[in-house]
């Protein structure tokens, strides 16, 4: 069972854009058929939608621990990229620090500021990083899914998800063709799936 839901008017009261609102309610057989306050599980918003969609509705969710769950997301699709940044910076371990900082801020570990340390220093590394601005999607749709969780919750959330994003960037880096943005999208599809049912 999925632990997080939300509803056609929860939707659109946050703003769900128009495409992605109607491919959901044809996927549900039309809001009017499928109800406007009936719960719809994120699960099926993923694979309706698919990951970027299924992680912006985070924000809709109806149950209050979607800040933990957005914040823990965020981190596990920043480190499912790791690897590329480390293989090209070994030394470098900002990038991790920041994720591991994401994870402690969630389960109440390290303050805010603590976080926002921790997510400083992984953006200035990966700022510097040479190819930063030449990074290809695998690793950029991890980084999107981590920004997007972060307005899934609360201000406290979102500095975390913003670690994790920095992380993510970094990672970006050393990311390289459409077959990895693929693979990469699967892996956050098995993330969110083992968060959302565990």
């Amino acid at each position: 069972m999925c632990k997080l839901t939300t509803t056609f008017n929860e939707l659109r009261k946050h703003g769900a854009c128009v495409p992605g609102y109607k491919k959901l309610a044809e996927f549900l057989g039309g809001v009017s058929a499928y109800g406007e306050d009936k719960p719809i599980s994120l699960l099926t918003i993923l694979e309706s939608n698919g990951t970027a969609d299924c992680i912006w509705s985070l924000r809709a969710a109806l149950e209050a621990e979607k800040d933990y769950l957005a914040r823990m997301i965020s981190a596990d699709c920043a480190e499912s990229v790791l690897h590329l940044y480390t293989a090209k910076y070994p030394d470098n371990d900002k990038p991790a620090k920041a994720i591991e900082a994401a994870r402690k801020f969630a389960k109440g570990e390290i303050t805010r500021e603590e976080l926002i340390e921790a997510k400083d220093a992984a953006a200035y590394a990966a700022a510097n990083a040479a190819d930063a601005a030449n990074a290809a999607a695998a690793a950029a749709d991890a980084a999107y899914a981590a920004a997007n969780a972060a307005d899934a919750a609360y201000a406290a959330a979102a500095d975390a998800a913003n670690a994790a994003a920095a992380a993510a960037y970094a990672a970006a880096d050393a990311a390289y063709a459409a077959a990895a943005r693929l693979k990469e999208r699967d892996k956050q599809a098995d993330i969110i799936k083992a968060w959302l049912t565990k």
